[in-house]
């Protein structure tokens, strides 16, 4: 096993988390168990000098990897809309060392420490989704650090937040240079091992060292008989697993895997000690790994940079399917294959283990039992089989991954993923986004609300081509083939959801903030043939790293434009008849309706939580605004 000093002190973070005048969230990875000291400072005058002991938790996952959340409650209320830094002193070896001995290039020029700003009147903030490691250009959050390094010590221009709307990581799509350097950081820190009951290997050892651990992955993923009768239905009798990402060739399994690749995706700290040389694959696949290799080294290039951004402003997130699997609940035939086989079950439930250590934890500390901090505590160094399953179940079973923040505009953040509404005619038919009761608590959130930001992995209001498209797909039963999910999908949830924008005391001013497809659009939308309408903004930006395929995207849109224009008698037979969609024009692409450029979402708003500005922070450097339309 690797020596400690081999090893850097912080393997990743610190990340600001949950921040409110009343609450400060910090997480972050270390070697070893955290003793440190949180410092506040405004203007540089010391604030509060905190032992962290009282409000840290910490689960080991690893011989030398401990995920800490620091979960800071003053005695008094935060400054807010002032210039704060805040200094991690940690007891590393007997020494007491800084934020500025441990991670130097975390600070701005100029600066001793990370600084930050507690904003409760959200009036600028920052969004987006989709960020794969091994696409073909540039990662846009490298942009967000951009934006920080130029508004230091200035919070009127600083964003309130960074919304993450999903697929933070890619469980489901690995590229072969980033499967190696995950396993070889499951050996550096020596990360838990599980058995693996139902699966063709027996163990993580067996799995790690079998012939088909790269590329060919899909030849160990679980199937059954009866998910082979789903199957040919979904796919007219082409060889599938139960999970259906055609990019499943290296999709990650155990926890170990997960959460490796959790620190490579935030943190350059582990990545000067793995080779990304051919290791480990076969002849056949030498070509796309080399291929592979390019793009992962230029994405590894620039985590400093992420690294460093992420200590500087509070960072929220939410899953969506590539967290986990691609389809992941998309249907009802697929739940009863996947959580019918106990490897499948624990593929899931690995991912979503992950998921709640490195995101959901941080979102809202407080809804999570605390017994699973306690129940983790003994799983290191080898789950124990029963006891996995059991946690496994507590994460599958668990109902609260949404969250919301007291900020003005309040801003709600829903799980579209893990409540859904079954079709009762067919286990093929796309499932709705969330079901009956859950958007009914949803409605009674937003009551009485002036205005709000809700945030919705897939947009509520999407390109109406593509939905037609995905419904006749959906009708000859291959809902998985172009993955189905969208709002309207399901006539259920459709209507809930629609009228809760039509309900009489649904706030004035409605904010929805998705990502998922890949492009970027902004539409506003209008109730018809109603004078006190609400007014609703859909502004999706998608993804981070990400793109749809150009030609295809170009296409799509204009015929979009064609058939499904403001004043299209088409509209009239679509489930969103009694909204009028209109949609922006992004600035210098008159002729298209959305923006396929890698990038990060800015919207400003005003005191009333209606957006001054919608825009794209383009991965090239660039920003395209998408401004209110006047033609019309």
């Amino acid at each position: 096993m690797t020596s400690t000093d081999s090893l850097p002190y912080i393997i990743a973070g610190p990340v600001i988390r949950r921040l409110q005048p009343e609450q400060m969230v910090l997480w972050l990875v270390t070697r070893s168990p955290l003793q440190a000291t949180l410092n506040l400072f405004e203007n540089d005058a010391l604030l509060a000098e905190v032992d962290c002991a009282s409000s840290l938790k910490s689960v080991q996952v690893g011989e030398h990897a401990y995920v800490n959340l620091i979960d800071y409650r003053p005695e008094q209320s935060l400054p807010t809309d002032s210039w704060l830094t805040y200094d991690l002193i940690c007891q590393v070896e007997g020494e007491c060392k800084k934020l500025q001995q441990l991670l130097p290039h975390l600070l701005y020029p100029g600066e001793q420490r990370p600084g930050f700003v507690v904003k409760t009147q959200i009036d600028q903030l920052l969004h987006g989704s989709c960020r794969k490691p091994h696409h073909k250009g540039p990662d846009a959050l490298l942009e967000v650090d951009k934006v920080l390094a130029n508004s230091v010590r200035q919070p009127d221009s600083r964003p309130a937040l960074l919304m993450m709307t999903g697929d933070q990581i890619y469980a489901d799509d690995v590229a072969g240079p980033m499967l190696s350097a995950i396993h070889q950081v499951v050996k550096l820190l020596g990360l838990a091992s599980e058995q693996l009951e139902g699966a063709t290997v027996a163990d993580c050892e067996t799995l790690y060292q079998h012939t088909d651990c790269y590329y060919q992955r899909e030849c160990l993923l679980p199937h059954t008989e009866e998910n082979r009768e789903l199957r040919d239905r979904f796919f007219a009798g082409a060889r599938k697993p139960i999970f259906t990402a055609d990019t499943a060739h290296n999709h990650l399994i155990t926890f170990a895997e997960v959460m490796a690749m959790y620190f490579l995706v935030w943190s350059p700290q582990l990545w000067s000690r793995v080779s990304l040389g051919i290791q480990d694959v076969d002849e056949a696949h030498a070509d796309l790994y080399l291929e592979e290799q390019k793009q992962i080294e230029s994405f590894a290039q620039g985590l400093d940079k992420v690294q460093r951004l992420m200590v500087h402003i509070p960072v929220y997130m939410i899953f969506d399917d590539h967290d986990v699997t691609d389809d992941w609940n998309l249907t009802r035939g697929w739940e009863e294959a996947a959580y019918g086989h106990p490897f499948s079950r624990r593929i899931l439930g690995n991912a979503m283990l992950g998921y709640w250590l490195c995101q959901g934890w941080g979102n809202d500390p407080d809804r999570f039992p605390n017994e699973w901090q306690s129940r983790l505590k003994e799983f290191y160094p080898e789950f124990d089989l029963k006891e996995h399953d059991q946690m496994v179940t507590a994460l599958l079973e668990f109902e609260h991954w949404n969250y919301s923040l007291p900020t003005t505009p309040k801003l709600v953040v829903l799980d579209t993923r893990t409540q859904r509404w079954w079709s009762e005619s067919s286990g093929a038919k796309p499932s709705g986004l969330m079901d009956w009761e859950v958007l009914s608590e949803m409605q009674t959130e937003l009551m009485g609300e002036p205005a709000v930001i809700m945030v919705s992995p897939a947009p509520i209001f999407g390109m109406k081509l593509i939905e037609v498209v995905q419904r006749i797909f959906t009708f000859f039963g291959h809902a998985l083939t172009v993955d189905a999910e969208n709002w309207m999908a399901h006539r259920g949830s459709a209507n809930v959801i629609l009228n809760i924008f039509r309900h009489r005391k649904t706030p004035q001013n409605f904010v929805i903030l998705s990502g998922d497809v890949h492009y970027s659009f902004a539409y506003d939308v209008k109730l018809r043939f109603r004078k006190n309408s609400p007014d609703i903004w859909q502004i999706t930006c998608s993804g981070f790293k990400n793109e749809f395929p150009q030609k295809l995207l170009t296409v799509f849109d204009r015929m979009n434009r064609w058939l499904y224009g403001v004043k299209s008698p088409l509209n009239f037979l679509t489930k969103r008849r009694s909204m009028r969609i209109i949609p922006r024009i992004p600035a210098g692409f008159d002729d298209l309706r959305s923006l396929n450029s890698s990038g990060v979402g800015r919207v400003v708003l005003d005191e009333s939580g209606k957006p001054k500005k919608i825009s794209v922070l383009t991965a090239q450097g660039a920003e395209v605004e998408f401004p209110e339309r006047t033609d019309l």
